[in-house]
This record gives C-alpha cells, structure tokens and sequence, in this order.
C-alpha cells in the first residue's frame, strides 16, 4: 500500500495481543523489509519487538545509571527492609 512518500506497515498479531499500525517512508520500510529477510527474523512483528525490547533495555540501563549517579551525589538512600520505603 503506497500513500505519497509513505508505506503502511501493519502488524499482525494473534490472541492476547494488540494490533498496531505505523506508517513509514517509503525507505524506512525496505529497510525493515531488508532486515527481516536478512536479519533472520520470522515476521516484521517479530524485528519491531526485538527492536522495543532492546529500547526498554537501553531506557532501564540510563535509569540506573541515573540512579547511581544520585547515589553518588549523597540523594540516594539505602534500605534495610521494604519499611524503608516510606
């Protein structure tokens, strides 16, 4: 499906799962194309939660160093039970 300089990509997923449709340039979606022929992955789903999963790993990983950075500066807290919570 073309639509001007853009392609629709759906995502197709079964039960349990939600269906998501992006729209891409026209470049951007050979690329996936290419990566999912090349890249051994079974399904465009399949390259797009590969790619989510690596994202949350990255956002989790600047969090913590985040993190580890207050806990240098004297913000952080060490807790000695989940009472420390509070």
């Amino acid at each position: 499906m073309l639509y001007n300089r853009y392609t629709v990509i759906k995502i197709i997923t079964n039960f349990m799962r939600n269906i998501i449709n992006i729209s891409l340039p026209i470049s951007m979606a050979r690329d996936v194309k290419k990566e999912v022929k090349e890249g051994g992955f079974a399904s465009t789903s399949e390259f797009f939660r590969h790619l989510l999963r690596i994202w949350k790993t990255e956002k989790l990983l600047h969090e913590l160093k985040e993190s580890k950075k207050e806990f240098e500066t004297g913000k952080g807290k060490v807790l000695h039970s989940f009472a420390d919570l509070d």
